[in-house]
């Protein structure tokens, strides 16, 4: 009988290069007291696609090349309860010619511990055909900051 493999640590801020700040809503917690997986998600999508949008890479409603999420996932280490302010810790693990691979962590305020880890995949698509297509080169020099040797 093979033995489980002890669980991986906890990621430390150090770890991401970049930072979004979020601040959790009422209406985030579940049933349980804390704030359901699928807050997690969204927390995700709206870091990453608010330091595109912030940085004038993606606008959501005319840009004709954008990011679709063709994978994620999420690892609990610690729960999260409203209200809390959270930072979600971004860092670029691959760049290839039309995806992109993101690894994030999400932060209480003061912690240096990751309280969950996840990732998702970016493909970018022609938003008429929804095909893929290479990523716009502003958007692949911004990622290269982020991107981390794994």
């Amino acid at each position: 009988m093979s033995r489980p493999s002890p669980r991986t640590p906890p990621g430390r801020r150090a770890d991401y290069r970049h930072f979004e700040e979020i601040t959790t809503r009422w209406h985030d917690n579940d049933i349980y007291g804390h704030v359901n997986n699928v807050v997690y998600y969204a927390w995700f999508d709206s870091a990453v696609n608010g330091f595109l949008v912030r940085r004038r890479l993606l606008s959501p409603s005319e840009s004709p090349i954008v990011g679709i999420v063709a994978e994620n996932s999420c690892r609990y280490h610690a729960s999260i309860s409203f209200p809390e302010k959270i930072s979600v810790g971004i860092r670029v693990a691959h760049l290839g010619t039309s995806a992109v691979r993101y690894e994030l962590g999400i932060f209480r305020e003061r912690d240096e511990n990751a309280a969950a880890e996840g990732h998702f995949v970016h493909v970018y698509v022609a938003r008429a055909t929804m095909r893929p297509i290479a990523m716009p080169e502003a958007v692949r020099a911004a990622l290269t900051d982020l991107l981390v040797e794994t």
